[in-house]
């Protein structure tokens, strides 16, 4: 599953993205709390989305739909953080958040 794939490969370089992202707010002067958090939570549901998609034996169909859906949201509420604010790091975790939910997006209905 091709698409399947695709999703995983970029939901690993989101949860990748995310790490560094929370990392680079914590040296900025203001109060990031929220994009750190937001960061944070989404590199771990993007990283078990990953580990999810990756498995071929015996997959649990609606445990890895289930993880796909909570990988778009928790990519597009990081998107949306990252969004207000205009730091380089925070556009590019935004870019790549946006890519890895559009991603999962595609795969979903291919996950049957």
């Amino acid at each position: 599953n091709e698409a399947l794939v695709t999703a995983a490969r970029h939901a690993m370089l989101c949860s990748l993205f995310c790490t560094s992202c929370a990392d680079a707010c914590v040296a900025e002067p203001m109060d990031m709390r929220g994009c750190i958090r937001a960061c944070l939570d989404c590199a771990e549901v993007c990283a078990a989305t990953a580990r999810l998609a990756v498995r071929r034996s015996s997959q649990n169909i609606d445990m890895l739909r289930a993880q796909i859906q909570a990988c778009i949201t928790a990519c597009d509420l990081c998107a949306a953080e990252c969004d207000r604010h205009d730091h380089e790091h925070c556009k590019l975790c935004m870019t790549m958040c946006r890519e890895c939910a559009d991603d999962c997006r595609k795969a979903l209905p291919t996950v049957c």
